[in-house]
């Protein structure tokens, strides 16, 4: 009896918990990352135009159990943000009023894009394929999530 009780308890654990969703917001195009439900494993999500971007998340966390959703946060070498913070704080206010229930955290994203691509290179990843930025901006948000995952695991 009592490990029909832990199993089922731990189903009811397993099943409760939900994913982890990753952006690496740009000017044109956004990049999006999510975690497995278990919250272990970052993947490639999709690349989708700033302009559609919050309808895509609206619909994805109407479909999907989303608990957190993370936002790469850019900054200089000088730990200044970059200028495109402003538009990012933008899109924060307006995805905390479209989906008020999940919580939104920050990551630090510096180099994702340069590391994105050498990761491209390293898994060789033809220059075609490496040339198209939608790829990278979805690398990108997998390097956020996972650096994300990492840091929650080791607090």
């Amino acid at each position: 009896m009592r490990n029909e009780f832990s199993i089922f308890a731990f189903d009811l654990f397993i099943k409760r918990m939900g994913r982890i969703l990753a952006i690496d917001y740009g000017t044109k195009r956004v990049g999006l990352a999510v975690t497995d439900s278990l919250q272990i494993i970052a993947s490639a999500l999709d690349t989708v135009h700033k302009t559609e971007v919050l309808n895509y998340l609206v619909n994805y966390c109407a479909k999907e159990d989303v608990d957190t959703i993370v936002v790469g946060e850019p900054k200089k070498l000088n730990n200044e943000s970059a200028d495109i913070e402003q538009h990012i704080k933008g899109f924060i206010r307006s995805l905390k009023k479209h989906i008020p229930s999940i919580k939104i955290e920050r990551e630090d994203e510096r180099f994702t894009s340069k590391i994105a691509f050498q990761s491209m290179i390293d898994s060789g990843l033809k220059k075609k394929k490496r040339s198209q930025k939608e790829i990278v901006d979805q690398v990108s948000a997998t390097l956020i999530l996972q650096s994300y995952l990492e840091h929650k695991h080791f607090k």
